[in-house]
């Protein structure tokens, strides 16, 4: 072969592996973006849940201020392919088709909306008038924009870009760096100062078994948020950490006082507006204490006595017996007492998130401030050497 040969080869085996690069960099770039677009996704799902029961909220109420059949007008809407509530909301259109009541097809797409959402217009039903609980429902979806704000802000951002920067940082300083730190010194006879680093060496397993701990907690509390109602409906067992939080709790107080007026001032029986109300607040936890409730009516128990098996505080007691005399009904004489745990809720949110995300900075922060003095400490030895010779 000879030296033209040679040199073509040579320019085609070049040219090859500069496609080949190129290539593998397209690649990396589209694997970036998939990346990229499917975190979008993710962190914009609670977004996308809000917004999408906002649209139907509306259609909900122009509807009912036009005056026409509620079940109609959504079939209609869904024949007419409207693309901007999704695929539940088709699915809901198909049930309604079928025959089944407004109510029961959100029942049978429970992923649509909010669990609470679907309770409330149940009940809105059930009494006659869902226009009456369609304020409730807005409330809701405030409370939404104000966990989404939060968790925006403080807990995704430490949760998905801080916690596992530093976790990483830390592992590779302790398995690629710290090691020759400790070679150089050991070579140069200096031992003084290095506790610290031998320290760290030694507990590395331990160090890195509390950081993977504590970030995998922050990832399941991260899946939880993203998930929504559908993870809560797979581990019941958060409804009773739910009802544990007390802004949550303050919610939920504030949700089942709302619909329960409602549901008194339209002439609901007690027994049932108290099951309905309960259901509202999509806890099982509120369930079984409607459901004590409900009991003690049965008993002979007037309803703020009833209420109180509820309530351990005893305050929510205390506003229903005075609303029962209050004129103007149960939800204007409640309309105070609505508004103050909502702002106690949002208060009590946001200390929340201020503390967990100052917490997570100072942990994140301890292992860097660790890591710098074990550092700073050998090169101070080192200088002392030096200055000694």
């Amino acid at each position: 072969m000879g030296d033209f040969e040679l040199i073509i080869l040579d320019r085609v085996g070049g040219f090859l592996l500069l496609l080949l690069q190129i290539g593998l960099v397209l690649v990396g770039l589209r694997i970036g973006v998939a990346l990229l677009q499917l975190a979008h996704h993710l962190l914009t799902l609670p977004l996308r849940r809000t917004e999408r029961a906002r649209q139907f909220l509306d259609l909900l109420e122009t509807t009912l201020k036009q005056g026409r059949p509620l079940e109609e007008n959504l079939i209609s809407l869904s024949q007419s392919r409207c693309q901007s509530m999704g695929l539940g909301f088709h699915l809901v259109a198909a049930w309604l088709e079928s025959g089944r009541s407004l109510a029961e097809a959100l029942t049978r797409v429970p992923w649509f909306l909010p669990p609470q959402i679907t309770a409330m217009l149940g009940a809105g039903k059930q009494m006659g008038d869902p226009a009456k609980v369609l304020p409730a429902c807005r409330q809701l979806l405030q409370d939404a924009h104000s966990q989404i704000r939060g968790a925006l802000n403080y807990l995704l951002v430490m949760t998905l870009v801080i916690s596992p920067f530093g976790f990483i940082v830390f592992g590779f300083l302790m398995l690629f760096v710290m090691p020759k730190y400790l070679e150089v010194f050991a070579g140069m006879g200096i031992t003084s100062g290095t506790g610290l680093i031998q320290f760290l060496a030694a507990h590395f397993r331990a160090v890195v078994l509390a950081q993977a701990a504590l970030l995998g907690l922050l990832w399941l509390v991260a899946f939880t948020y993203i998930g929504g109602p559908r993870v809560v409906a797979w581990f019941p067992v958060l409804e009773r950490l739910h009802y544990r939080l007390p802004w949550r709790r303050r919610r939920m107080q504030r949700d089942f006082s709302t619909l329960l007026a409602v549901l008194l001032d339209a002439g609901v029986p007690e027994a049932a507006a108290l099951t309905l109300a309960a259901d509202g607040t999509a806890n099982s936890v509120f369930r079984r204490r409607a459901a004590r409730a409900v009991e003690g009516l049965r008993q002979g128990l007037k309803l703020p006595d009833a209420v109180h098996l509820m309530d351990d505080t005893g305050e929510f007691r205390w506003r229903l017996r005075n609303a029962v005399a209050a004129p103007g009904g149960f939800f204007r004489a409640l309309a105070g007492w609505h508004e103050s745990l909502d702002a106690r809720a949002f208060q009590q949110e946001q200390a929340a998130a201020h503390v967990i995300s100052t917490s997570l900075v100072l942990w994140n922060g301890l292992f860097v401030g660790v890591i710098l003095v074990a550092v700073f400490k050998v090169l101070t030895s080192l200088i002392n050497t030096a200055a000694l010779w």
